[in-house]
């Protein structure tokens, strides 16, 4: 009679629904792994729209500086070809009309 008592089905109330609780556990940390997933590649994104953004200004930075550059160098050749003139005027201007002993 006692063996009936002995063989007794296990108490399910006092050990809860372990699959339940397992789901729930794996639930959340995948959720967890995900939301921080996100996080990284939003910062990353974002760390990466930065790095475009000042590419592109300093892009549009180095072409400004090569446009005034070639604005430059056009006034230099110009400036240069004029000096050339001056020169060539105030040689005709001032030069020794050579004498010719015949």
């Amino acid at each position: 009679m006692c063996n009936n008592i002995s063989t007794s089905p296990p108490l399910y109330f006092a050990l809860g629904n372990p699959s339940k609780r397992k789901t729930v556990q794996v639930y959340c940390l995948r959720r967890r792994r995900r939301l921080t997933r996100e996080a990284r590649e939003k910062g990353m994104v974002g760390e990466r729209t930065r790095m475009e953004i000042k590419n592109l200004k300093l892009y549009k930075e180095n072409q400004s500086i090569m446009r005034e550059n070639e604005k430059l160098r056009e006034k230099a050749l110009l400036l240069h070809q004029e000096n050339q003139e001056l020169l060539s005027q105030l040689e005709n201007k001032y030069s020794v009309p050579s004498i010719s002993f015949s």
